[in-house]
């Protein structure tokens, strides 16, 4: 049950929200669906509604789980909360969904057959690995990319399918090939005690699903659960997210069921459409209010989306004013586009588009993929244009970093081949690639893993006694790291 108004109005927690938020935000217990529309200030209400939980409901901040959809929003969420409530927010469940599987599965590896130390593989580490299987499988890997199986087995497991799953549900001569790689995938990342990333996700709900005490035990210890972006929930994570409300429900999930866009990638848009039926008395709440745009902008927004066939209806609204008509321009193809925008940009500039001239820095110009750029920025040359392109490769994904992290990884987990294989030779200590092989047959001659042949490395067959001392230097490096 929420407070009355007068009530809520008196906690300066509460300042400055309008009608709709204030009544998300101290809403009770049970299951609540926010339908956020775009700038109507769904992550104030998220951050103000755990401030709420823990100041005047007396919720513990460790009995707060609240999930997003990346790291970034994650870390916002919490600084914002801390402000508002102190550093006890830092004993908070606040994380992506994987992050919060990765963190539970720690406790838990053991009742899955896993070790504490599992190390965790990236994109590339899955596409290297299903390559390996391919080879080992003597699959041609251009007719069959990896990264066409990895995209398939992903989509498997998002729906909670093992291979046994997948196999008895597909027919054709690929999708078998697909089973076949699969089921060794599967076997070698147990090998190396490794999850990918979708098996954190699936994982976590075959833990919770086979061990009923562990359930009740999350169950019990999440007094509140939110979650962020539901509508780009997949299988797996709606699934996560009904065990841990259980019976009782105190969910509270927002979302915008006209912002689905990851179909591609699992999302369902039905998790959110379908809240009702899973939560028979969940609240609705609906924020309307955009604090972003120009009525303008929404009036257009309006029109184009309730032609949607699957959504709960809303219409979003501004006090920001009318703002400037939205001009529609029809171009012959990206290089008509790309000019156009550039003579955009050259008017406001120079001052030719309206009262004042803007320097470089008050303009953005967005697209949806990074080969757009190219022309663009041709474009901006013929101009004389000065920009600056924002993003590029990620930090995460430059080769020195992920070379680091696989020692990291290894250190923690030697069994771990895929990243061994990767350092082994990183940087470059004279291990080849016909030693690498020769190490690989003999460990599966022999049945160890690679680690244990390693460090017995000159007594392999056909390894020279020079190349073995650079490998035992290698291990006695790796073992330096763990004294």
């Amino acid at each position: 049950m929420s407070p009355a108004p007068t009530e809520a109005a008196a906690s300066p927690l509460l300042a400055g929200l309008n009608e709709q938020q204030l009544e998300a935000v101290t809403y009770g217990d049970g299951p609540l669906l926010i339908l956020a529309g775009a700038g109507s200030g769904k992550t104030r209400v998220l951050t103000h509604r755990v401030a709420w939980l823990i100041r005047e409901r007396g919720v513990r901040p460790d009995e707060i789980l609240a999930i997003t959809f990346t790291n970034k929003a994650a870390g916002e969420m919490k600084a914002r909360i801390e402000t508002l409530v102190g550093h006890v927010a830092r004993t908070m469940w606040i994380s992506t969904f994987h992050s919060m599987c990765a963190r539970l599965l720690r406790r838990e590896a053991e009742r899955l057959g896993y070790r504490p130390n599992y190390t965790i593989h990236d994109a590339d580490d899955s596409r290297r690995l299903i390559k390996r299987c391919l080879e080992e499988l003597d699959f041609d890997v251009k007719r069959f990319p990896p990264e066409s199986i990895a995209r398939v087995i992903s989509d498997a497991k998002n729906r909670l399918q093992d291979p046994a799953d997948y196999r008895s549900e597909v027919e054709g001569f690929f999708a078998q090939t697909v089973a076949d790689v699969y089921e060794l995938y599967q076997k070698k990342l147990g090998q190396m005690n490794a999850m990918d990333f979708d098996d954190l996700l699936a994982n976590a709900v075959f833990l919770l699903e086979r061990f009923p005490q562990r359930l009740a035990h999350y169950q019990r210890s999440f007094r509140h659960i939110l979650i962020d972006e539901y509508q780009d929930t997949n299988h797996a994570q709606y699934r996560l997210a009904h065990l841990l409300a259980g019976e009782r429900g105190s969910i509270a999930v927002v979302g915008d069921d006209d912002q689905s866009i990851y179909s591609w990638r699992g999302a369902d848009i039905r998790n959110i459409l379908e809240f009702e039926r899973d939560y028979p008395e969940a609240r609705i709440i609906r924020l309307e209010q955009n604090y972003r745009s120009t009525q303008a902008v929404l009036d257009v927004a309006n029109a184009v989306v309730k032609h949607n066939r699957r959504r709960k209806g809303k219409n979003l609204w501004t006090g920001r004013g009318a703002g400037s008509t939205v001009a529609i321009v029809e171009v012959p193809d990206e290089h008509g586009e790309a000019q156009f925008v550039a003579s955009e940009v050259q008017r406001l500039l120079s001052g030719e588009a309206g009262p004042r001239a803007f320097s470089p820095d008050d303009i953005a110009v967005l697209y949806r993929t990074n080969a757009q750029s190219r022309v663009l920025e041709e474009q901006f040359g013929r101009y004389a244009i000065s920009y600056q392109v924002i993003g590029g490769q990620r930090f995460y994904e430059r080769a020195e970093v992920k070379d680091g992290l696989a020692y990291l990884n290894v250190i923690a987990n030697p069994d771990d081949e895929q990243r061994l294989l990767r350092i082994i030779n990183a940087p470059r200590r004279g291990i080849g690639a016909t030693t690498v092989e020769r190490l690989l047959t003999h460990a599966a001659t022999v049945g160890e893993s690679l680690w244990s042949v390693l460090q017995a490395a000159d007594q392999i067959p056909g390894v020279a006694a020079g190349t073995a001392g650079r490998l035992q230097a290698f291990v006695a490096l790796i073992r330096s790291f763990q004294a």
